[in-house]
């Protein structure tokens, strides 16, 4: 791996607005190479917009949809990254054209990710653990790939950081750098410890005064927010000796607010940069490869006893739809 110059962006995007959201997207990109950026990560679904999209009928999905990488976002990232110099990942629904007739409209939809790069080439990761539409369909493959910049790659969606096994996965075909696009933080869920919803309200009057911008922001950092994400997410890098990238929506996602929190860990699981601001907010770091020689993570991967995990790929008959779990609350037992 060679060293490289990271960025991570967290903002809030239009639903359903993807020439604004690009606007944005392009935006941003243009400070990261004022600032000699080469890998810049944004949120899932950030051309799109997220949350809305689980109220769609088909017809409104397929209307936001785009091939890829024929589509113009697909495009557009090309463009912007060529011209930059710089590898650029961003969210959108993706519809395959290949699994359909009638140019795309009978074709299934993905959660997808794009990282675009400066040599012309791309990748495209299908969220795994994909939730938000019953239209939406899982993708089934890890996406692991090289570079430009001598730095090998692992994309995954939200969801699917959160099952231990994916980073790990990623981090045996190679990954040295993971990127993890989020819409998260303020979510309503079923743990009755994990999160918890934040008053839109909140957002909206950040800017009256200092104490309503001291209130959210309390919020973003808390246990809605960051205090959430630090139980977890900084052992995916730790544990499996990567560098993490962590993007995220902020601001009012429909009737939700997303708490940001752009971070970027090194491969011990601490944190070299990142922000609670209650804005839209770009954090740059540079990863030195000389920390991943001989961190725990690389060390423990060393260690494995492969000869005792078969069982981890035997259902135990506990599993269940990812719709199901995400929505589902349970009665205590």
């Amino acid at each position: 791996m060679n060293n490289i110059r990271v960025a991570s962006v967290q903002f809030e995007h239009v639903a359903g607005d993807k020439a604004a959201n690009f606007d944005t997207i392009r935006g941003f990109v243009e400070q990261a190479s004022e600032q000699r950026v080469e890998l810049i990560v944004f949120p899932e679904c950030c051309v799109s917009g997220y949350w809305h999209l689980r109220n769609l009928s088909r017809d409104e999905l397929l209307d936001l949809a785009e091939p890829i990488p024929s589509g113009p976002t697909t495009q557009a990232l090309l463009d912007l990254s060529r011209k930059h110099n710089m590898t650029i990942g961003a969210g959108f629904i993706e519809v395959d054209v290949t699994s359909g007739g009638g140019g795309g409209v009978e074709g299934q939809l993905f959660n997808s990710y794009v990282v675009a790069m400066p040599d012309g080439t791309w990748r495209c990761h299908r969220k795994l653990h994909c939730f938000i539409n019953g239209e939406c369909l899982s993708g089934s493959e890890y996406t692991v790939f090289d570079t430009p910049h001598g730095c090998r790659v692992a994309v995954l969606i939200c969801y699917d950081n959160n099952l231990v096994e994916n980073a790990r996965m990623c981090a045996l075909q190679g990954a040295e750098i993971l990127l993890a696009p989020h819409q998260t933080g303020g979510c309503d869920t079923p743990s009755p410890h994990a999160m918890g919803t934040i008053d839109p309200q909140l957002w909206r009057d950040r800017n009256n005064s200092a104490e309503a911008r001291a209130a959210i922001e309390a919020e973003i950092a808390g246990d809605k927010g960051r205090g959430w994400l630090m139980r977890w997410l900084p052992a995916r890098a730790h544990d499996n000796g990567m560098f993490l990238i962590f993007s995220n929506g902020v601001g009012v996602d429909d009737n939700e607010v997303r708490t940001g929190n752009a971070t970027i860990f090194d491969p011990y699981g601490r944190v070299i940069a990142s922000t609670d601001v209650a804005d839209d907010a770009m954090i740059v770091a540079d990863l030195d490869t000389q920390l991943r020689h001989e961190c725990t993570g690389q060390r423990w991967l060393r260690a494995r006893r492969p000869d005792l995990y078969a069982p981890l790929t035997v259902p135990t008959g506990i599993e269940r739809d990812v719709r199901t779990v995400r929505f589902e609350k349970r009665p205590l037992q």
